[in-house]
Parts: C-alpha cells; sequence; structure tokens
C-alpha cells in the first residue's frame, strides 16, 4: 500500500510533534520566507512520511529531517536558477506572442531590420566604421586594425561591446515597441 494511503502512525505523529519547532527554527536559518516557513517544513515531514523506512533509526533523527530541508531548499533554488534563465521576461513575452504567419514574420524581420539601423545610427562615429567595414565591407580583423590604427585584437573586442550594445539596443526598441 503506498504511504499516501496509509493512516499517520502515532509513532510518526509523535515525531512531528517533538521534531516540529526545531524544524522550523532550522527552516528559519536558511534563508526561507517567514511566509513559506510552515509549508516547507510541512514537506519535509510529507517526505519524511514517505522515506520513514529508508530512515536508519540508529541514526539521528533530527539530523535527517534537516538534510531533507537543505535538499527541498536546494531544489528550490534550482528552480529559482530556471525561472532566470529567462533575461528579459517582457522581451521574452513580446516574441512568444511573435507572429508565426510567414506574412507576420516578414512584417517582424523588417521591423528587427529598422531597429538595428535606428540603433546603428546610434552608435558612436568609431564603432560605426568598425560595424561598416566588417559587416559592409567584409574586412576581417587585422584589415580593420590597419585601416583604424588599431590592433586585431582590439578590433575584436570593439566588435563584442558593439555587437552587445546592439543587442541591448534592439531589445530595448522591441519591448518599448
Amino acid at each position: 500500500m503506498p504511504k499516501s494511503t496509509q493512516t499517520i502512525s502515532p509513532e510518526f505523529t509523535q515525531l512531528v510533534v517533538e521534531q516540529h519547532e526545531q524544524l522550523r527554527s532550522f527552516v528559519r536559518t536558511l534563508g526561507v520566507a517567514p511566509d513559506w516557513v510552515d509549508d516547507l517544513a510541512q514537506e519535509v515531514f510529507l517526505v519524511a512520511w514517505r522515506e520513514i523506512d529508508s530512515f536508519d533509526s540508529q541514526r539521528d533523527l533530527g539530523k535527517w529531517l534537516r538534510g531533507i530541508a537543505r535538499n527541498l531548499v536546494r531544489n528550490e533554488l534550482r528552480k529559482d536558477k530556471r525561472r532566470h534563465r529567462i533575461l528579459h521576461q517582457q522581451l521574452s513575452e513580446v516574441l512568444v506572442r511573435a507572429p508565426e504567419t510567414s506574412v507576420e514574420a516578414e512584417d517582424w524581420n523588417q521591423y528587427r531590420m529598422s531597429a538595428l539601423r535606428d540603433c546603428v545610427e546610434q552608435l558612436a562615429p568609431k564603432s560605426r566604421k568598425i560595424v561598416a567595414g566588417r559587416y559592409g565591407d567584409g574586412w576581417r580583423a587585422p584589415d580593420l586594425a590597419d585601416s583604424l590604427g588599431m590592433t586585431a585584437t582590439a578590433v575584436r573586442q570593439a566588435l563584442m561591446r558593439i555587437r552587445e550594445q546592439l543587442k541591448q539596443c534592439i531589445e530595448f526598441r522591441v519591448v518599448e515597441g
């Protein structure tokens, strides 16, 4: 019979009564928001109930419960990190709603190209020269370096910064547009 359908034993109920306050205190020390301390402590006891058969009764029960609490907090941290995979929520919301038909996609591409042109216009003159030389004329970094009196490494680094600047500018325009 699965644990979820079994009646909780009086021994386990006693365990909860004995360990509840200490566990709540421990959960608070893990940086859990006060509103979630009771929920997390309850979840620890649910996990403990499901896994009680794997517990070695010779070991420290409080330490085992604290280990479960740590693992649950780790899981929350992982979930939180996953939520942060989206760098710009508003931009992602716009992109998710982006058109999928070819006509709408063409409009979308034109919009992005227009935003790119506007963003390039906002670059400093030297940055515009680097972009025009690299992407307009197809020059490589050593050629641009000779032309602009820079090192090839400096040109590559400038291109990285410019691309990031253009990316942010386009994202901003898409969100604002």
